[in-house]
């Protein structure tokens, strides 16, 4: 296998070849649709809390046929779970460290500093065996992400400490199938150089060997987070249709009508789009080194 940034001889990637989710703990077409909306209760003031516990593991995942990676996780998956709750909500996060390595959470959206989660700032660093609370608003509404803040921040994020974060508006979204791709990759060689694997939600090819099903003419609705790291840029490609693309997921009127949007890292929006054609449809990152080292699939429409 050559990569970006260098990279020694391995496995070949081509179809048919597949990973071992069972040993992984997770497969990427369940995270697709996998939303985790945690556990709810009234506080007296009438305002609903909403509670999660994320613990940090490390652990080995493979992120290619034959290529095995020493991830830190959140939850024992790459990406971490998808965070989700509805604006104006009171929302608290329970972080065990499990890990070898002190860690935190840092939420993208409003909050007070000490609950940043970076060091040196409320809880700061959390050290292994130990834990803490992030509790704050749900607010704005849109699309965000989380990630651990510990330095050194690449190779926090590199290894898999980042999850999607989606707040619903108070007055909700038009129904859609739902789906979340968090664009990510792993530098195999740990040279901080490059990337050897790219994919969307961790496994190289994935959507190749199982395309996303959908349905021809109901709206579908892709949550797309960039989390690429060692790379300044990363795209969405789809073939044969366009889509409507809302940046930040924070307005409710699309701002372009296109088939290829770019996104730098934590970049991240909302693509609503309906399938005209029956059949195979690609969709890739428009640069042809990330496509061909496993960022590419299909959507299968019926």
């Amino acid at each position: 296998m050559k990569g970006h940034g260098g990279g020694a001889a391995g496995p070949t990637f081509r179809k048919g070849d597949v990973v071992d989710h069972a040993a992984n703990g997770f497969n990427p077409t369940d995270v697709l649709r996998d939303f985790d909306y945690g556990k709810t209760r009234k506080l007296a003031s009438g305002r609903t809390l909403r509670e999660w516990e994320v613990v940090a593991q490390d652990k080995e995942i493979e992120v290619a046929p034959g290529v095995k990676y020493p991830a830190w996780t959140f939850n024992g998956r790459v990406p971490g779970p998808t965070l989700r709750c509805r604006e104006g909500e009171r929302l608290r996060v329970r972080f065990v460290n499990g890990s070898e390595h002190p860690h935190t959470m840092h939420f993208h959206g409003f909050h007070a500093p000490e609950m940043d989660g970076v060091p040196e700032v409320g809880a700061g660093l959390i050290q292994p065996g130990q834990s803490t609370t992030y509790e704050f608003d749900a607010d704005p509404f849109g699309l965000h992400l989380y990630h651990c803040h510990a330095g050194p921040l690449a190779e926090h994020i590199a290894r898999g400490m980042y999850g999607a974060f989606v707040i619903d508006p108070k007055e909700g979204r038009p129904e859609a199938d739902e789906m979340v791709m968090v664009m990510n990759g792993f530098n195999t060689n740990f040279d901080f150089e490059g990337n050897q694997v790219y994919a969307v939600n961790t496994v190289a090819f994935h959507h190749v060997n199982e395309p996303i099903k959908v349905s021809r003419g109901e709206l579908t609705r892709i949550y797309l987070v960039n989390i690429l790291e060692f790379d300044p840029i990363n795209s969405f490609h789809v073939h044969g249709h366009f889509f409507d693309y809302y940046p930040t997921g924070t307005k409710l009127e699309p701002r372009d009508f296109t088939d290829t949007i770019m996104q730098a890292q934590a970049e991240r929006g909302i693509v609503e789009m309906r399938f005209k054609f029956p059949g195979q449809v690609m969709f890739h990152a428009h640069k042809t080194e990330f496509a061909e080292l496993g960022w590419m699939g299909f959507f299968e429409v019926s």
